[in-house]
Order: structure tokens, then sequence, then C-alpha cells
């Protein structure tokens, strides 16, 4: 009863949140785009809360206590160096244009209606596939938590953040998501140092995973090799999916339209970059603590659906009140994602997809009624599609990453690529994946772990981009838009500057705790009982490589924005264009 009681009460917070930001929608700016002044903290808690769904909390965590928790640090340490690639290579051009959503800005970069319309297509389709898995995911946490039917719980979530949504636009969605993303990172954090601590340390567990034999080589880089239920059969196809998958997700942290959109809220390019930083900080801390809590709850049994586990271990191994606050902050990160997602799409729906309205209340009118039928639709497939949390979301992400990837980074970067390049590039990209992955689904056709439909669909994504590109000419509005984004900006004050490239030093000195840790706690431990359990050398080098890849990336991404944090923009890009 406690758990239902704290539920509710989550779900009418929000909404009462969500209502009082709303308060101040005035014009069609505020609404969608929450009138570009959201500080650095509030574009990094929409950031994470953006990213960190229940898919991470249940079907990522799940996949460590399935046997894998270090792969998906090799996944995670290299996926979170696309928040910083997407805000230096992308995100602070993205905020130059003040566009109202990415697909106009698409649109406005190669002059071309179509282009938009095909963006938002993209955005709708692919955003309507994660909303459906995020939304089941909260579905299944209420059912959990309260006993209550699944198709209740997926009523009350639908009615909490379409309320707020149809009344504050983007002012409530990123207040309401920062909130939510203080509670589940203090959830995480919590919940991971209790059952790590109850199960005596890193020490004890990393000792406790090697003795255990239902998940053997749970403990080492690659995770678990042997059995009917191996993901892998070899280290290097762990390595090669860790490393695939982590490039696949770097591009969607870099350019999905649910991160990138986040910019567009920013109060200028600064807060662009320090979010953009903090956020990969965040990532990793909050990967290196889940992923081994996840694969530690084997200690306590090792035959529970993977996808449950989590919750399985707040009602059963933490104490009421922290189970309690790690269970409200899970539903809040897919409360979080929920209300992102349908304002993106409804907003896309109603500014890039339909016929522009004359007059920003009648935008604002029909991007009202855009978010309210889209989420109905939403909720009726979530109440009749068997749930699949992990499998939905990530199939989702990797549409963006093949389709948006490629174009976002050379509709900035390259002078070459046309509007026809760009909507083939648009178009192929998204439904060679699509196609590809459902072939895979119905097993009608096999890939090796090396040709995920991500690399292959991307592959065909670039093919369309430079035949299109080469067979069509770049027009003059084109040329012009480009070295606009490329001109140099007004230059900030000496503090401001100074603030980012402090940010940058705690970037990199994350790093450098991050990867001194892991090298302390999981390959020092590791090496330790390598005589005990009669490791390879393989396996006590790779689990040094990991600590050390893991501090890398910061460390790297840190410097590269401290490089950054003092150029205004590239005149020479502008200058060259301008000319050509």
């Amino acid at each position: 009863m406690s758990y239902t009681v704290a539920i509710v009460l989550s779900l009418v917070g929000y909404f009462l949140i969500g209502h009082w930001a709303g308060r101040r929608v005035k014009h069609l700016d505020d609404y969608l785009v929450a009138g570009r002044n959201a500080p650095t903290f509030l574009i990094l808690g929409t950031l994470v809360a953006s990213y960190l769904s229940t898919s991470a909390f249940l079907g990522e965590t799940g996949f460590a206590y399935a046997g894998y928790p270090f792969v998906m640090l090799i996944f995670a340490a290299i996926s979170t160096s696309g928040c910083l690639l997407g805000a230096l290579a992308f995100g602070r051009y993205l905020r130059r244009s003040e566009a109202l959503t990415v697909p106009e800005f698409f649109g406005k970069r190669f002059a071309s209606r179509r282009v938009q319309r095909i963006a938002g297509l993209t955005t709708v389709i692919g955003l309507g596939a994660y909303l459906l898995g995020v939304m089941q995911g909260a579905g299944i946490m209420f059912e959990e938590l309260t006993g209550l039917p699944y198709w209740l719980g997926l009523l009350l979530v639908w009615l909490t953040f379409t309320g707020f949504i149809l009344y504050s636009g983007s002012p409530g969605v990123v207040l309401t998501d920062t909130v939510m993303f203080v509670i589940f990172s203090l959830a995480a954090v919590g919940g991971s140092l209790y059952i790590i601590t109850d199960l005596g340390g890193w020490q004890g567990v990393i000792g406790g995973l090697l003795a255990q034999t239902d998940k053997p080589g749970i403990a080492l880089w690659h995770g678990m090799l042997q059995g009917d239920d191996a993901a892998f059969a070899t280290p290097g196809e762990a390595a090669t999916w860790g490393i695939t998958l982590g490039l696949v997700w770097a591009a969607v942290l870099a350019a999905s339209p649910w991160q990138s959109s986040r910019y567009l809220m920013a109060r200028n390019e600064h807060v662009v970059m320090r979010s953009a930083m903090l956020t990969a900080v965040a990532l990793a801390i909050f990967y290196a603590l889940m992923m081994l809590t996840g694969a530690a709850i084997n200690l306590y049994t090792p035959t529970l659906d993977a996808e449950r586990s989590m919750v399985w271990a707040a009602l059963n191994v933490l104490p009421m009140w922290l189970g309690m606050v790690i269970l409200t902050g899970v539903f809040a990160a897919g409360l979080s994602s929920c209300s992102t997602f349908l304002s993106i799409i409804g907003f896309s729906i109603a500014n890039d997809i339909l016929p522009a309205s004359r007059s920003g209340a009648a935008a604002m009118r029909t991007s009202r009624i855009a978010v309210l039928v889209s989420g109905l639709v939403t909720l009726v497939l979530a109440l009749f599609q068997p749930p699949a949390v992990m499998a939905v979301v990530w199939f989702a992400a990797t549409l963006f990453a093949s389709s948006w990837g490629p174009v976002a980074l050379m509709s900035i970067w390259s002078r070459r690529i046309t509007a026809a390049g760009a909507a083939w590039g648009l178009s192929v990209g998204f439904l060679g994946n699509l196609l590809l992955s459902l072939a895979l689904q119905a097993e009608w056709l096999t890939l090796p772990v090396y040709l995920h439909p991500v690399v292959v669909s991307t592959v065909a994504a670039l093919v369309a981009i430079v035949i299109a590109s080469r067979l069509t000419q770049v027009s003059q509005a084109e040329r012009e838009y480009l070295a606009s984004l490329h001109q140099p900006g007004e230059t900030p004050a000496p503090s401001t500057e100074s603030g980012t490239r402090g940010i940058a030093i705690v970037t990199m000195l994350a790093g450098v705790a991050i990867g001194a840790f892991l090298w302390l706690q999981y390959a020092d431990t590791l090496a330790g009982y390598a005589a005990d359990y009669g490791l390879s050398r393989s396996a006590t080098l790779g689990a040094y490589a990991l600590a050390l890849g893991c501090g890398a990336m910061l460390l790297v991404a840190g410097a590269v924005g401290y490089r950054v944090a003092g150029v205004h923009g590239s005149a020479r890009l502008a200058a060259a264009q301008g000319n050509a």
C-alpha cells in the first residue's frame, strides 16, 4: 500500500510542477523551446532524464544481471562520448539556428520543406516506437509496485504527462525532467551503494561473482560465454558488440531528436557545452554503479527475469524507505522520457509535417491537438502490444543513428551535401535499418555481430548522400545559411569562458577518478583472485584496459571541451562558404 501511495503522490506532484511551469507560457517560443533561456542545470537534467528511462533501469541493468555488466561498461564508455560530440559538432550550431524543432533546422539548412517533412516523419515514427517502449516500462513498474492492473498504470501515467504537456509544453517537460533527474540519481547512487556494501563491497561482489557457477564469466570483462543463455560465444564477439553499439549510441546522443532538441532551449552556446560535459560525467557514474549492482543481484538469487531484477532487489533487499526512493526514481525516469518523447512528436507533427499555421496562437493550438492525438494512439498500442522494453527502445534509438547521424554532422561540416543528399540520407538510413531489423526479428536472415543493421544502414545512408549530392547542386541559399552558422558569434564575457573551462576541468578530473576507481576496485581485485580461480592473463589485462578506457573517454572529452571553450566560430569555413 505504501508503494501505491508513493507512486500516486509522485504523479500528482509532477502534474502540479508541470502546471506551475505552464503559467509562464505566453508565446510559441515559450511553448516549443522554453523561451531559449534554460540554464545549465535544467539542460543537464533534461538531457540525462531524456536518455535514462525504464530501459536503462530495467533493460540495461537486466542485461548486466544476465551476465554482461562490464560489456555494458565498454558500451557506456564509448556512447557517452556522443554527449560532447553532439554539443561541439552539432548542438551549438543548432542553437545558433534558432529553429523551433530539429527537423525545422534541417529544412532551413537545406532550404527545403521536403527535407523538413522527411525528418519530421522519421521523428514521429521512431519516437513513437521509443515512447511505446518506455510507456510499457512505466506500466510494468506500476503493476509491480502497486499490484493494480497494468492497463490502469498506463492510463494514469499517460494522463499525467499528457496533462502537463498540453498546458505547459517544453517548460513543463524541462522542469519535471530535472526534478525526476535529481530523484532517480539519488535513487541509483543510494540503492547501488547499499547493495554493494551489503555484499561486502567491491571485493566481496567480485569474489562472489567469481565463485558462483550459475553464470560463469559474469565478473570478467567479456561476460558469460558458456551456456544456452550466453549472448556471445567469444571475447571478440563481446568486445565487438560493446564497441559497435557504443558507437551507435554515441551517434544517438549526438544527433537524435530527443537529445539534440534540448540544446534549442539553452540560454547560450556555453550552456550547451557545459551541460553536455556534465551529462557525460553523470552517465559514466550511473553506468559504473548500476551495471555492477545489476550483476551483484545474482548473489541474492540468480534465477530472476532479468528485466525485473532491479525491482525485485528494491522490494526484497533494500530497506523500505530506500526501496521506495529507488522505485519511484525508476518510475520517474520512465515518466520523464515519456513526456520528452510525446512533446517532440506533437511539436514535430504541428511544426514540420502539417502546413504551417499563420499565427502563434494557431500553431500552439495545433501542437496541443497533435500531442493529444499522438498520445492516444501510443496509449492504445501500449495496451495491446506485449511489453519488450529494452528491445523496443534500442531498436527505435538506432533508427536515428543511421538516418540522422550522417545528415546532422554533414549539415554542419560538409560543403557538398545537397538537399537531395540529405533527403535520401534520411530516408535510406531510416528505412534500411527498419527493414533489416524486421527481417532479423522474423528470422529471414542472420548477420554477424559486427554487421548490426545500424552499421549496414549507416553505410547505405552515406552512399546515398554522396551519390545524390553529386547528381545535384548546392544552392546559393544553402551556401549562405551554412556560412551564417559558422560566423564567429558574439564574444562572451571572460567569466563565461572561464566557467565553461572550469566544467571541462571537472570532467577531466572525473575521468581520472573513475579510471582510478575501476583500476583499484575492479581490476586489482580481479587480479588478486586470478590464482584462486585460474583466470587467464587476458582476463586481467582486459580489466585494466577497461578501467583505462572508461577514464580516458572523460579525460579526452574534458580536454576537448577546454580547448573549444575559447573558440567562437569558424571564420575560415564561413569565408570559404560565402565565397563558394
